[in-house]
């Protein structure tokens, strides 16, 4: 009998008194325990199956044989051993004691090597003292820009050239200067006083009658240029009107 149907008889046993334990535990418990047939019946097959199971994988279980051991399977027979030749024994040790280095080493030697071998150690970075200079660029940047400010700077009063005037004005009487936009009641009385009472007056000044009323507007400075005085007077002196000419004629601004 071999080791496979010792196995098979093994469970064909255990399963045998495992149907016998469950026929059993059926009887007790019906003329015991007062249990159904069916509750017995029931009962009976479930202790069949899990003592059989049971039986058979504690008993069945296959053991190892006695002469079996770790690297017991190993050739004990010098015949099946494989036979080491001297050329095979050689290459390992010549493998194990061959370095790294011998075996990159290059057999001729690589163009500029040996002028490498000497200059090496001979560099040295050397910091580049160029960027000193920019701290003169700096310093000339500051007197660009006075130059400038210097140029964009307003005219110092009694700038350019006072425009003509008259001591009154003409018989038909002064034009609304409060038309003109930016000039109010107050700003139209200064006029009056430097001689200005009519848009003609304002229509025929250049820039630098313009610059002479504007630095000479006492509280005012400034407001002939930065509301286009000039270019409404011309409008208003020629008989036209503009959107603030009309609104002021409407009495909406004053």
């Amino acid at each position: 009998m071999d080791k496979n149907e010792g196995m098979i008889s093994c469970a064909i046993g255990c399963w045998l008194v495992a149907l016998l334990g469950g026929v059993l535990a059926a009887m007790l418990l019906m003329v015991l325990g007062g249990w159904t047939f069916m509750q017995g019946v029931f009962a009976g097959v479930v202790i069949f199956g899990i003592a059989g199971a049971l039986l058979a994988w504690i008993i069945c279980k296959p053991l190892p044989a006695l002469g079996d051991a770790p690297g017991a399977s190993e050739p004990t027979d010098a015949a099946e051993r494989p036979v080491a030749t001297p050329a095979a024994a050689a290459a390992p040790a010549a493998a194990a004691t061959a370095t790294p280095a011998a075996a990159v080493k290059p057999s001729t030697p690589l163009p500029g090597e040996a002028d490498l071998a000497e200059r090496k150690g001979e560099w040295k970075y050397e910091a580049n003292p160029k960027p000193k200079a920019k701290p003169a660029a700096k310093k000339a940047a500051p007197k660009k820009a006075a130059a400038k400010k210097t140029d964009d700077a307003p005219a110092a009063d009694g700038a350019g050239s006072k425009p003509e005037t008259l001591s009154a004005a003409r018989e038909s009487g002064p034009d609304n200067l409060k038309e003109i936009k930016g000039v109010g009641p107050k700003l139209e009385a200064l006029l009056h006083s430097m001689g200005f009472y009519h848009f003609d007056q304002v229509a025929s000044w250049g820039a630098d009658e313009v610059a002479w009323v504007d630095q000479n507007l006492q509280g005012f400075k400034g407001r002939v240029s930065r509301d286009d005085w000039v270019a409404q007077a011309k409008i208003l002196a020629a008989g036209g009107e503009t959107e603030f000419s009309k609104k002021v004629d409407k009495g909406g601004v004053y």
